[in-house]
C-alpha cells in the first residue's frame, strides 16, 4: 500500500482527521487528496468591476481547496447538539459536545484565542422569543470571523504540510475496493491505502452519490433548505448580536405550520455569492477586524423541505429554484421587503433610494417569480415575527437576496464508528449527510481519527 490512511477532501473533517492522526500516530503514512487549491491560491476572480458574475472556473475557489467551503465563511463554530447535524445520534450527545469543545481548543491554539466565545445560556432573549411565538436554540459559539478563520487554517496547514502528503488540484475520480484496502483513481495516477476517510463536503454531493452507487452503499434522501438572505442596518439586531452573536431562532408559521429559521447571522458583515456545481446562490460573511466591517447585518431565513416517496431528489428541487433565479437575474436577485409586500419588482432606482447600502451587487427583481408561494409566505410571516423582538426588521428598505439554498448530501449508511459496511472506509463531515456545520464536521474527523489510531493499520 502507498499509504496507511488516505483522506479525500481537505475541508474541516479531513483537516481534523489528519491533525489528530499525526498527534496520536505519527508513524502512519497519510495522504490527502483535494480537488481545489492551496489556501493562499484560492482566489475568486469576481472583483465587482471587471468581473461581476461567476465565470464557472474549473474548480471553484470559494467552495474547494484547503479549508473546504468553510474557509471563506465567517468561521462560526457552534458547540451544540440542537442544530448543525445529527452526529450525536451516532456517537452520543456527551461525546459529540466533548469533541466540539476539543476542536475549539485546537482553533484557539492556532490563532483563535483572541476571539470571543458567546453563549445563549443566560440570555434574556430566550424569554423574549417565547413571548412572541419564537424559539431560541441553545448554543455556545466561537466566532472566528473570515479573517481569523483564514489565520487558523494557515497555521493548521503549516503544521500538517510536513507530516502529511497533500495532493492539491487532484480530484478523485473513483474509489475502488482492493485486496487489503482501497484505491483512489486520479488524473495523476492511482494511489492505494489501508484505510480511506471520505470528507468531500456539500460540494461533493453528486460525487458522493456516485461512489455510494458504485460501492453499493445504502443512502437515504435528505432535506434541502430554501430561503433568502436578509440584510438590514446593524443597529436593528445589535441588542441581540452584541449579546449572543449567532442566534438560531425558529418560528412555526400559522398558515402551513412550517418551520422557518434564522441561519448564519453576520453582524456588520457582507452578503456574498456562492457557487455550487455551477449554480450561483447567496451567502454571508463577517469579520473580526473592525476595518473590514460594514454598517449592515445579514442572516438567512430558511425553510426546510423533506420529501417522501416517490420523489427523492431534494437537492435537484433546490437546484431548479436556484437556476430560475439565475435565469431571471443572471445570478442573485435582490428585492426590498416593501416592494415584495406590494407585489412589485425592485429596480435600481428603488434600491438607490433605500436607507441602506447593499453589500452585494445583485440584480433588482421580484422574488415572487422565483420562490414557491408556500416558502415565500413562510419567510414573510417570519419577518413580521422577528420585527416584534427586533423592531425594524419588517421595514420597507430591508433587503432580501435570493435564493439561498443549503444542499445536504443524502445520508450515507454508516455505523457508530462512522464506518460504512466496507471495513476501513469511513464517511465524515457534511459529505456524509450527518453533519451540517464546521464544528460537527471537525468533530467527526477527530472521532474517526481516534478510532483508527486505536486499531492496527
Amino acid at each position: 500500500m502507498d499509504y496507511d490512511v488516505i483522506i479525500i477532501g481537505a475541508g474541516p473533517g479531513g483537516i481534523f482527521s489528519a491533525y489528530e492522526l499525526t498527534k496520536l500516530r505519527p508513524d502512519l503514512k497519510i495522504a490527502i487528496f483535494e480537488a481545489g487549491n492551496t489556501l493562499e491560491k484560492r482566489k475568486c476572480p469576481i472583483d465587482g468591476e471587471m468581473i461581476t458574475k461567476c465565470i464557472n472556473c474549473k474548480t471553484c475557489s470559494i467552495m474547494n481547496g484547503f479549508g473546504g467551503a468553510g474557509a471563506f465563511s465567517d468561521g462560526k463554530y457552534n458547540i451544540t447538539n440542537e442544530f448543525g447535524g445529527t452526529l450525536h445520534e451516532f456517537i452520543g450527545k456527551d461525546k459529540a459536545i466533548d469533541l466540539m469543545k476539543y476542536v475549539d481548543t485546537i482553533n484557539a491554539a492556532h490563532g483563535g484565542a483572541k476571539t470571543k466565545l458567546y453563549s445563549t445560556a443566560s440570555s434574556g432573549l430566550k424569554r423574549q422569543c417565547l413571548q412572541n411565538g419564537l424559539h431560541l436554540l441553545d448554543a455556545s459559539v466561537r466566532h472566528l470571523g473570515t479573517d481569523i478563520n483564514y489565520e487558523v487554517l494557515t497555521n493548521l496547514y503549516n503544521e500538517l504540510k510536513d507530516k502529511v502528503e497533500i495532493f492539491f488540484l487532484t480530484p478523485v475520480r473513483e474509489v475502488k475496493i482492493i485486496d487489503g484496502g482501497y484505491a483512489v483513481v486520479t488524473d495523476k495516477g492511482e494511489y492505494t491505502g489501508v484505510k480511506c476517510i471520505v470528507s468531500v463536503g456539500r460540494s461533493g454531493s453528486k460525487w458522493m452519490e456516485k461512489v455510494c452507487e458504485d460501492l453499493n452503499i445504502k443512502t437515504l434522501s435528505n432535506r434541502v433548505d430554501i430561503g433568502v438572505r436578509v440584510e438590514l442596518p446593524a443597529e436593528v439586531f445589535s441588542h441581540i448580536t452584541d449579546e449572543v452573536y449567532e442566534s438560531k431562532i425558529v418560528y412555526k408559521t400559522e398558515k402551513y405550520q412550517d418551520l422557518v429559521r434564522t441561519f448564519c447571522m453576520n453582524p456588520k458583515g457582507a452578503v456574498v455569492n456562492e457557487n455550487t456545481n455551477g449554480i450561483v446562490t447567496v451567502n454571508g460573511h463577517s469579520y473580526e477586524d473592525p476595518a473590514n466591517q460594514t454598517e449592515n447585518t445579514n442572516f438567512a431565513l430558511l425553510v426546510s423541505k423533506h420529501f417522501t416517496e416517490p420523489f427523492k431528489d431534494s437537492n435537484g428541487y433546490g437546484e431548479s429554484i436556484a437556476k430560475l433565479s439565475n435565469m431571471l437575474g443572471g445570478g442573485v436577485i435582490v428585492q426590498r421587503f416593501g416592494d415584495l409586500i406590494r407585489g412589485q419588482r425592485s429596480t435600481d432606482k428603488r434600491i438607490a433610494k433605500a436607507f441602506i447600502t447593499p453589500t452585494l451587487k445583485a440584480t433588482p427583481g421580484d422574488l415572487s417569480l422565483v420562490m414557491p408561494k408556500r416558502i415565500l409566505d413562510g419567510i414573510i410571516e417570519m419577518i413580521y415575527a422577528l420585527d416584534k423582538i427586533a423592531p425594524g426588521t419588517a421595514n420597507d428598505d430591508t433587503l432580501l437576496y435570493g435564493v439561498e439554498v443549503k444542499f445536504y448530501n443524502m445520508e450515507v449508511a454508516i455505523d457508530s464508528n462512522l464506518e460504512t459496511e466496507h471495513k476501513g472506509l469511513f464517511v465524515i463531515g457534511d459529505g456524509s449527510g450527518v453533519t451540517h456545520s464546521l464544528s460537527h464536521a471537525s468533530a467527526s474527523g477527530v472521532y474517526v481519527a481516534r478510532y483508527i489510531a486505536e486499531t492496527k493499520v
